[in-house]
């Protein structure tokens, strides 16, 4: 019997496609990539037209063992692996070990592991896409130059064990660019004034937004109290009520970056996280029954393109569900961004009819929560517009206008299915604030000042990156790709260039010391101009408008320049050990405070001699509730904090969520602080008081 051979990358989406293809498939994973340039050698040949050396990993000499004796008993060979320019790269280099032709039909792709998909794509095989290889290999070959070459010069010139990225370094510029900002930013101070009117349906407050015709200026007190006793003093209407409907659009469904945005805000899932549990839906989860099932379509995508299918089964979903009145009368389409490749369509769920709840037996925590939230965003994407009815009123005379406005939800839409946080926090205000629903009035209507308030503000400076804004910046300015973000984040925290506090992105010392040598002596490669057009670059070698050889050329010669010059003029930078108080336990010099791949921690500056290591730790609010030592911030083997006592491991007490300085009225004991938003509050330390209360909007 004839038998074809298909590879795929892991052994997850080989047992998923298995089931599709019947006796007649043998399906092997080659776990991952099986070639790259070695590790202890440059391995590119710049005077051959850059022609990269490749040799096999180090362990995929079984893997390919196996899938050479797999080969030999096919009479057809199908290279399944991703369908992007990374799983293309991988389909080349195994049909190079294989002995296969790239030019022969032996390439197959899909972006959903479905039946159907994998079934049409083993009848429509096609050739290795070689300007996606190119594209892909000269990505690969232009950060080994960055790194082999830029790496010796930070050793000699900042300290040992260094390395640099091509698109990492630019990440830590825009971080310590940031920094910069914060630092030198000055705050300037302004005032508000807000009236209370009282008119005859109820009270209304509104705020001052022109006074003689112009913007309020209130740079001080003194200025504003000189406003504040002209305004007591004026006699004021309602000059305008605008009603009027409005309606607002579901969001797209999501790309590979805003998932990771979305994730990360939503369920407080670090990029890398989301991609990892993403790989597991999009690969296949065992569902009962029903074997290993892909659940969603595939997770590295910039567009926003949805099928026809998949819309018209939303639509069909979404009307047997919520209604006839929830489905929008057109399908709905969504422009994808102008630098999308559009390769592939939006993240979405395969089977639309196995909702979040009826998997959830069969998915771990964190494949549920991400599944649901991409099934609700695609729903919600086809699904009719919220419509709020909205009131804004003008009240004032020809010297001063306060404007008041508010609005009421007339028909939820989408926002039934995903409502979005905004929303969320709007609702829970409406709860607290007596003034958020405008009393009926007219421009006839009569209407007096109660009283007025001022307040204090001053502005504030940008905020530090977070995971989500930090991929969302990279994205706007085109720096790497959608699939590369991830990585990103871990290979500039893992290298020390940057920490986490608060959930936002800090410059090291030693990573703004990198970043200031490499504005200084490697402009362009911390250019974020440079970077982006050199992104659009490789796009145009996927295209098949532009040469590798030349492009690698036209980096390398100025490159090689600069290296040259910055080896023999720059200084030597010393970054000196913060040294503490406390002696080490063996030999008794006084411990330094050192950086690692998750935050700091204090070692003997006498290594290697004295090895001695410990953890830095930060001193919490509160007090342990069994032994009454102090409270300290730890950190996992996977670097996610945690909160234990000092005296640990006499002491086993942990907990998740950050002591305050908030004592528990019941029992006394030191509260912690879980949740986010309306769903803040405080939770007593101790199990058996168990003690909660809201946090409000502390």
């Amino acid at each position: 019997m004839a038998k074809t051979l298909v590879i795929v990358e892991s052994p997850a989406k080989a047992k998923t496609i298995k089931k599709f293809l019947g006796s007649k498939y043998m399906i092997e994973a080659s776990m991952g990539h099986v070639r790259d340039l070695p590790k202890s050698q440059f391995g590119v040949d710049i005077e051959n037209d850059f022609k990269p050396k490749y040799i096999t990993i180090r362990g995929k000499g079984e893997t390919l063992k196996r899938l050479r004796s797999q080969a030999k008993k096919a009479d057809r060979i199908f290279l399944a692996t991703d369908p992007d320019r990374e799983g293309e790269a991988i389909a080349w280099h195994l049909a190079e070990i294989l002995d296969l032709n790239p030019q022969d039909f032996v390439r197959i792709t899909f972006n959903e592991i479905t039946k159907d998909a994998v079934k049409e794509a083993t009848k429509n095989p096609r050739s290795i896409d070689i300007n996606l290889v190119n594209a892909q290999q000269t990505r690969r070959i232009l950060d080994r130059i960055v790194g082999y070459k830029l790496s010796p010069f930070l050793w000699q010139k900042v300290k040992k064990g260094l390395s640099a990225g091509r698109v990492q370094s630019v990440a830590v510029r825009l971080i310590s660019d940031r920094e910069e900002e914060i630092t030198s930013f000055k705050p300037d101070e302004y005032w508000s004034i807000e009236g209370l009117f009282k008119t005859e349906k109820g009270d209304l407050s509104a705020k001052l937004v022109r006074w003689q015709g112009e913007k309020p200026n209130l740079p001080n007190q003194e200025e504003t109290d000189k406003v504040l006793k002209a305004l007591e003093q004026e006699k004021y209407k309602i000059l305008e009520v605008d009603k009027r409907e409005r309606r607002r659009n579901p969001a797209a469904p999501f790309t590979t970056s805003t998932l990771q945005q979305e994730a990360w805000k939503r369920l407080n899932f670090a990029a890398s996280r989301t991609m990892r549990v993403a790989q597991e839906l999009y690969e296949g989860i065992e569902i009962g029954k029903e074997g290993s099932l892909g659940l969603i379509t595939y997770m590295r995508t910039d567009s926003t393109r949805v099928s026809d299918q998949a819309v018209s089964q939303a639509r069909q979903f979404i009307e047997t569900t919520l209604g006839k009145e929830y489905v929008p009368k057109n399908k709905r389409v969504y422009q994808s961004g102008k630098k999308a490749q559009d390769a592939h369509e939006a993240i979405r769920p395969t089977y639309l009819d196995k909702t979040p709840d009826s998997l959830k037996p069969y998915l771990s925590r964190d494949q549920y929560r991400l599944y649901e939230l991409i099934w609700l965003r695609f729903m919600s994407s086809q699904t009719e517009s919220a419509v709020f009815d909205t009131v804004s009123i003008k009240i004032g005379n020809d010297k001063a206008q306060f404007n008041a406005s508010g609005s009421t939800l007339k028909f939820p839409g989408f926002l039934r299915l995903y409502p979005d946080q905004a929303e969320q926090n709007s609702k829970q205000k409406e709860k607290n604030d007596t003034n958020s629903i405008l009393p009926e009035v007219t421009t006839s209507s009569k209407v007096e000042l109660k009283k007025l308030n001022s307040e204090q503000h001053f502005t504030q400076p940008p905020p530090r990156y977070s995971q989500a804004s930090l991929v969302k910046e990279l994205e706007d300015l085109g720096i790497g790709r959608p699939s590369t973000y991830a990585s990103i984040i871990d290979t500039i925290k893992r290298r020390g260039y940057v920490v986490e506090e608060e959930k936002r992105f800090v410059p090291t010392e030693l990573g703004e010391v990198t970043i200031d040598l490499l504005k200084e002596h490697f402009s362009d490669i911390v250019d974020v101009d440079f970077t982006r057009e050199l992104e659009e670059k490789l796009d145009s070698i996927e295209e098949g408008n532009s040469s590798p050889e030349e492009i690698l050329r036209n980096f390398y010669e100025p490159f090689e320049e600069e290296l040259k010059k910055a080896e023999a003029n720059a200084d030597k930078v010393s970054i000196a050990d913060e040294v503490t108080d406390e002696p080490c336990p063996n030999c008794g010099k006084f411990l330094v405070v050192k950086m690692g791949r998750f935050g700091k921690f204090l070692a003997c500056p006498g290594f290697p001699e004295c090895r001695f290591t410990k953890p830095l730790l930060k001193l919490m609010p509160g007090v342990c509730p069994k032994d009454g030592g102090n409270l300290v911030e730890r950190r996992s083997k996977k670097g996610r904090v945690f909160y234990g006592c000092e005296n640990y491991p006499d002491c086993d007490f942990v907990t998740w969520h950050a002591p305050t300085e908030k004592n528990c009225p019941k029992c006394g004991t030191t509260m912690s602080i879980r949740g986010r938003g309306a769903k803040k509050e405080y939770i007593c330390l101790n199990e058996e008081c168990a003690y909660t209360e809201k946090a409000g909007d502390e």
